[in-house]
């Protein structure tokens, strides 16, 4: 069963590549938005040099990690669509009252990507919808 979904709505675009680009382009395109620090805390390793070695395809994550990069990739999408680069990371990185006054981040991060992906995608909406 296909659920049409118009080409206005915020995020079509960023959702379109987030399943397309290979984990090196997501990767890329988060490091570029995010910068590499936030991408390893989402990507649930201590240093960047993971980072950079995802982005060049000589090291890959774990499937898990590559459905939160995904993920992540999705939402900064989203919020790109009417946001800077410094929005969109203190967004990722600030308390959010949509999601309990938890970050986005550190929700990508630590939670079940089944539960919350859906909650972080609903709160980027709304930011780009509401301000």
């Amino acid at each position: 069963m296909s659920i049409p979904v118009p080409a206005s709505q915020p995020g079509h675009r960023a959702y379109e590549d987030s399943v397309r680009l290979d984990i090196g382009g997501i990767v890329t395109g988060l490091r570029e938005i995010l910068g590499a620090q936030l991408v390893a805390c989402l990507g649930r390793v201590s240093n960047t040099r993971s980072v950079r070695e995802w982005a060049e395809g000589s090291r890959a994550p774990g499937a898990d990690v590559v459905q939160r990069l995904r993920t992540s990739y999705y939402v900064a999408g989203i919020l790109s669509e009417r946001e800077s680069g410094t929005v969109i990371q203190a967004w990722f990185q600030g308390m959010n009252p949509e999601l309990g006054d938890k970050s986005p981040a550190a929700l990508l991060r630590a939670e079940r990507l089944d539960v919350i992906g859906p909650d972080v995608v609903a709160a980027a909406r709304s930011f780009i919808a509401h301000g």
